[in-house]
């Protein structure tokens, strides 16, 4: 669901507010103090597991703590 900003033009408080695309023109006919602002939409830069990221040297750690855990332990490699 989209995130819209909104400054309400009598308190001067600007807020964010979560919306489905179909609700935006009814929420503003019912909020015409409230104003529209202007945003960017938010860029994810990364995507996948941390664990995928990291080097082979932490992944060999993960490995020698996961084998003297002992049985049930969750640590994931």
């Amino acid at each position: 669901m989209p995130t819209y900003t909104f400054l309400n033009s009598e308190s001067g408080i600007e807020y964010d507010i979560d919306l489905r695309i179909s609700e935006l023109d009814k929420y503003k006919e019912k909020n015409p103090n409230h104003i529209q602002q202007l945003s960017t939409p938010a860029i994810v830069g990364a995507n996948g597991g941390s664990l995928s990221k990291t080097s082979d040297a932490w992944k060999d750690r993960l490995k020698s703590i996961k084998s003297q855990a002992g049985a049930g332990n969750t640590i994931k490699v």
